[in-house]
């Protein structure tokens, strides 16, 4: 090794460590825990604009969606798709019942998303979503991008029971 190599080398800054990844930033082919169940992330959605990201978890054959929502603190809310279908989204109702559950339209709104990996819409574009929530606490969910139109059921999630077990 030359003289001027080692003085280089003397004087290069060290690399800056690695930051550890978050459940914000996982993405496919990491694992992530949530409810005592492990889970391997197989896509991501994000909407930057809603500092959200819904992450599609598959657990053998049995897919579900960890939606994270960045506000004040971290929320966490755990779907399962359901078959479903509206004649339009232009005439979403304002109160849904499902199952002898009635559903409140808790939030909508419009928002461009990014996807990384398999996601139930395949492409980056605008999507719509109208979340409801019923009188017991259970969730419904319903995203529309492209005519296509996804229907999910679920439940918030406690901050202590979603943890991430290995990222890449």
């Amino acid at each position: 090794m030359s003289v001027f190599k080692r003085i280089k080398n003397i004087m290069k800054n060290p690399e800056p460590p690695k930051m550890e990844k978050s459940i914000l930033t996982l993405g496919p082919g990491d694992i992530a825990e949530v409810s005592l169940v492990t889970y391997e992330v197989i896509g991501r959605t994000t909407s930057v604009k809603q500092s959200e990201t819904f992450l599609t978890l598959q657990d053998g054959n049995i897919i579900r969606y960890l939606k994270i929502e960045q506000r004040e603190k971290l929320y966490y809310k755990l779907y399962s798709p359901i078959d479903g279908r509206l004649d339009s989204i232009h005439e979403i109702p304002s109160t849904i019942e499902m199952d002898d559950v009635m559903y409140h339209l808790e939030d909508q709104y419009a928002c461009y998303v990014s996807v990384i990996g398999h996601t139930p819409f395949s492409a980056a574009g605008e999507q719509h979503i109208w979340e409801f929530q019923s009188d017991n606490r259970k969730l419904l969910r319903i995203e529309w991008q492209d005519g296509r139109m996804m229907m999910y059921e679920g439940e918030a999630v406690l901050p202590a029971d979603v943890q991430v077990i290995r990222a890449t």
